[in-house]
C-alpha cells in the first residue's frame, strides 16, 4: 500500500481547502455527502488523521479517535434515519477492493433495498 498523500482530495477537504456538504463533524471525523451518490444516502466519513486504509488507522490511529471515528459513525447513521431501516458500510482496502482516494473513509449507503452483489449499485462500474 502506498503512503499517505497529503493532497488527496479528503486532506484537502479536511483542511477546508475543498467544498464538500458535509452532514457532520466533531474532533475525530467529518462526514459529507458522497458527490456521486449510490444510493439514497451515501454518506462517507473520514477521521481526522493521515491514515491509508483500515490497517493503518487500526494499527496507528490512538485508541480515543478509534472508538470516537466509528461512535461518529454510529451517531451519524442514526441521525440520517438509517437504524430502523438498515444501512451498510463499506470501507475498501487498495486498488483491487476499488479504493481511489488513499485516506481511510468509510462509507455508509442506506435508504433504499441493498443488493448483495455491490456490482449492481447504479454507477458502480463506473467506480471502479
Amino acid at each position: 500500500m502506498s503512503s499517505y498523500e497529503q493532497n488527496n482530495v479528503f486532506a484537502r477537504i479536511l483542511r477546508g481547502e475543498l467544498p464538500c456538504k458535509k452532514v457532520y463533524e466533531d474532533e475525530f471525523a467529518l462526514a459529507f455527502h458522497d458527490i456521486n451518490p449510490l444510493a439514497p444516502v451515501h454518506v462517507l466519513v473520514i477521521p481526522k488523521g493521515e491514515y491509508v486504509s483500515n490497517a493503518d488507522f487500526a494499527a496507528a490511529a490512538p485508541p480515543e479517535l478509534i472508538v470516537g471515528f466509528w461512535r461518529a459513525v454510529a451517531k451519524i447513521a442514526k441521525d440520517l434515519g438509517l437504524d430502523s431501516s438498515g444501512y451498510r458500510l463499506v470501507a475498501n482496502h487498495g486498488a483491487q477492493s476499488g479504493q481511489s482516494v488513499f485516506h481511510f473513509h468509510v462509507h455508509i449507503f442506506g435508504g433504499k433495498m441493498m443488493p448483495h452483489d455491490m456490482t449492481k449499485l447504479p454507477g458502480a462500474a463506473a467506480k471502479g
